[in-house]
């Protein structure tokens, strides 16, 4: 199984998410950026590193929501969630094909990554 965090940021009132590559695995999709997590390192270091590395920005981490395990045949994925605001930076894709801000009400109209859906669930049933 490979553990994998990802960042709900917020840009303001704004969720950041990105769509995958076409050379990545799960072309096309739409996901929370991140990435996998190294040997000796947490699960946060490894999501700021991720977001600093795939997208030139920093977060600040303000919670965790549940995990994500889902098997995608050939390979078993345990999404690891946070959610984070935007501090400073400015996006630069480094991997992703591109990127939106959208309102919590336009999530559920993306084709999302399979692993990507619960979380996305979770979060909306957020009271914020």
């Amino acid at each position: 199984m490979v553990n994998v965090t990802c960042a709900l940021v917020f840009f303001d009132s704004k969720i950041l998410v990105t769509q995958r590559s076409e050379k990545m695995k799960l072309p096309l999709k739409w996901e929370f950026p991140g990435g996998k997590l190294e040997e000796n390192e947490s699960e946060i270091d490894c999501i700021k590193r991720e977001i600093r590395e795939e997208l030139k920005i920093e977060i600040e981490v303000l919670y965790k929501l549940s995990n994500s395990i889902f098997d995608y045949g050939t390979f078993k994925i345990n999404l690891i969630p946070f959610v984070a605001n935007y501090v400073s930076g400015e996006i630069v894709l480094a991997e992703h094909k591109a990127y939106k801000l959208l309102d919590k009400s336009e999530l559920l109209h993306l084709d999302w990554a399979a692993a990507d859906i619960p979380i996305v669930e979770e979060f909306l049933k957020l009271e914020l």
